[in-house]
């Protein structure tokens, strides 16, 4: 017979990810009790196989550009090649460090963690390993996984995920990547620095196709520029493996040889087996389903982060999860605003973003409503210091009062920027307010303060 919990603790959350954990965190300061259910390692995805590791291999590989133009800058120093031991060390004590401070943060606020694969069993309990832990309420975290595409196997060996390439204990000497998304070009950069032959294959029509039209092609020029080879509107068709690595065959009839070949074509939810069918959780395509405030059509069930549909990112984790501990807890926070979620792809040159796509925004607003201006970096006094290229475009309603309803950024370190862009999309900017405001020189920032001046009518340092 199953063990009971002695009593309903005020919160059960399956999966301690990026946002069952912010919502374990959030609930336990607000005075909820909290049961947190994690199988593997608190942090999930992000903090161990994901944002975290993949960010160290960028830094390091970042190092690794820096050496080979020290000389541009007027330093000799000598390259002797990469101790892959040596920077999975570095990675994994960046890992080490963080998951130490999340494990403190989880005991002191006094969270029970119940280590074990759970399984919702009815809307208001979850088992494991025999034992049932009943909740006023549930929220399911429990992630996702790299999708491959139908008759892609993975070996794991050659046919690899960007779990698996996190764990490379060499530099492969070519890649092929299938997928020019977020991650697919992260792993592109990385390997590319590191001085691998690299191509990436994408159905669509550009890289980061989520990105606006002019991020990619920025990126697609910088990638260029980098020597990293990518096939756009190609499909792939299958692949071999041989004595020497992979054989990937496309649709247009053409192949590619190389070492390793990266699935990187997304992420799916991890539902499957789980109970979320049995005890009636709508799905589809097996995400749950929610409501603005994250409710499924069970009202004791909430879902967060990656399980349900729309953008899986780490952030969006933690402000959904700090969100629905608010609810709980009888507070009155507002609901998420995704369209003003920043994204950023921190391959070499970065893409940052917040806010519609001019696409979107036409789309949504008229074509004739939409007003934009591009701001390249060849005017902006660090960028040069830094020999970075490449424009901050953004997009407003035309007239005297129109909100800007997008910011678009292209080169090294912009992701920096992106918190600034977030709050003017957020708080329905008029480029004039932010024209007044006046940005320390010299610094990346001016490029943000520089396009909303041209936008303004009254532009500094513009180029064409």
């Amino acid at each position: 017979m199953a063990e009971s919990a002695a009593g309903p603790v005020d919160l059960v959350i399956l999966g301690g990810g990026s946002g069952g954990y912010a919502a374990a965190l959030r609930a336990a300061e607000l005075g909820l009790s909290v049961v947190l259910v994690e199988k593997d390692k608190l942090g999930g995805t992000c903090l161990h196989r994901g944002c975290i590791p993949t960010k160290a291999l960028l830094h390091s590989a970042e190092i690794v550009d820096n050496i080979h133009e020290s000389e541009t800058f007027g330093i000799l120093s000598t390259f002797n090649g990469i101790d892959m031991t040596k920077v999975n060390q570095y990675k994994d004590g960046v890992i080490g460090g963080l998951f130490k401070g999340l494990t403190g943060l989880i005991k002191a606020r006094g969270i029970e963690v119940v280590a074990g694969e759970g399984k919702l069993v009815s809307p208001t309990a979850v088992a494991v390993d025999g034992r049932v832990i009943e909740g006023r309420h549930v929220i399911l975290a429990t992630g996702s996984y790299s999708r491959s595409l139908p008759g892609l196997e993975l070996d794991h060996e050659r046919v690899i995920t960007s779990e698996d390439a996190l764990g490379l204990d060499r530099v492969p000497s070519s890649v092929v990547v299938l997928g020019g998304g977020v991650i697919g070009c992260e792993f592109a950069s990385v390997w590319r620095s590191y001085g691998a032959d690299v191509t990436i294959v994408e159905a669509l029509p550009h890289l980061v196709p989520l990105e606006d039209e002019s991020s990619s092609k920025l990126l697609e020029r910088g990638f260029r520029r980098r020597g990293i080879k990518f096939k756009l509107k190609t499909r792939f068709a299958g692949v071999k493996t041989t004595d020497h690595g992979v054989t990937v065959s496309l649709e247009d009839g053409s192949t590619l040889d190389a070492e390793l070949l990266l699935v990187a074509v997304g992420r799916g939810p991890v539902s499957e087996g789980l109970g979320y069918d049995e005890v009636g959780v709508a799905m589809e395509r097996g995400f749950v389903l929610v409501d603005r405030n994250l409710r499924t059509n069970i009202p004791t069930i909430s879902a967060i982060g990656d399980l349900r549909p729309g953008l899986q990112l780490a952030h969006v984790g933690f402000g959904e999860g700090i969100f629905v501990a608010e609810q709980l807890a009888g507070l009155n926070p507002v609901p998420i605003d995704y369209d003003n979620v920043p994204r950023v792809t921190y391959c070499s040159p970065e893409v940052a973003s917040v806010g519609l796509t001019e696409a979107v925004a036409k789309e949504r607003f008229g074509a004739d409503a939409v007003t934009k201006v591009t701001y390249n970096l060849a005017g902006n006094g660090k960028s040069q210091i830094l020999k970075t290229s490449g424009a901050v475009t953004v997009i407003a309603l035309k007239g005297q009062d129109g909100p800007v309803v997008g910011v678009h950024m292209v080169g090294d370190r912009v992701g920096e920027l992106i918190a600034e862009a977030q709050l003017i999309t957020n708080w329905e900017a008029v480029p004039n307010d932010v024209a007044q405001l006046i940005h320390p020189h010299p610094t990346m920032s001016e490029a943000l303060g520089e396009a909303h001046l041209a936008l303004a009518g009254k532009p500094l340092h513009l180029h064409d």
